[in-house]
């Protein structure tokens, strides 16, 4: 498996490249801007992007989408739940004093427990509402890249239009706590961690 990552768009999201040696295809997540740097790393790792995957409909998440999906021609892909927010992106961006550009219609809705294929590796589909209602995380052997549920001794932010804090807990302890404890973790936002350091030492899920 081949795994890189780069910040992107005006708050840095850390976009995500999962790609599969043998066959040279990858999953790009989350493009939140920054497209030609993007499709720089891409080239650099000899990969072609086989799908675009949102971990969440948040405006910082996707202003990527509509350019990589025009240079790449690949799916996009988000949870249901969150089809809403790819399409008030502009609206949400609104907010902060920022602008992005509008994402594509998903080109196919995702679920909870949906595996899927990138070359050999399968990324399964973990549904984890609180964030946002269709905020999800993907799951291949022992990465999860979690969207903005978790960070490094933190949570995601549930004061945004559909969040809710006890949704946001409850699926982080049912959905995610119970992986191995090695399991590496990659938030949308700032560094990397693991689920066991999450369990000792997250002060929210203590």
């Amino acid at each position: 498996m081949i795994f890189a990552s780069l910040p992107t768009g005006p708050l840095e999201v850390n976009c995500y490249i999962i790609g599969c040696e043998t066959t040279g295809k990858a999953a790009v997540i989350d493009p939140g801007g920054n497209v030609d740097r993007i499709l720089a790393l891409l080239k650099a790792k000899n990969l072609a992007t086989e799908v675009i995957i949102n971990t969440h409909g948040h405006f910082d998440h996707i202003g990527g989408n509509r350019k990589l999906q025009l240079e790449t021609g690949a799916p996009l892909m988000i949870h249901g739940a969150d089809r809403p927010l790819l399409q008030r992106s502009g609206e949400h961006a609104a907010l902060f004093g920022l602008t992005t550009d509008s994402s594509p219609e998903p080109t196919r809705e995702l679920e909870d427990g949906e595996q899927i294929p990138v070359g050999e590796l399968t990324l399964t589909v973990i549904h984890t509402p609180g964030h946002s209602p269709g905020g999800i995380c993907l799951y291949v052997e022992n990465i999860l890249v979690v969207g903005d549920t978790l960070f490094a001794g933190s949570i995601g932010r549930t004061d945004l239009a559909g969040g809710d804090h006890n949704q946001l807990i409850r699926s982080i302890r049912e959905r995610l706590l119970v992986l191995p404890d090695a399991t590496r973790v990659y938030p949308g936002h700032g560094p990397q961690t693991t689920i066991g350091q999450e369990k000792l030492y997250n002060p929210f899920l203590a």
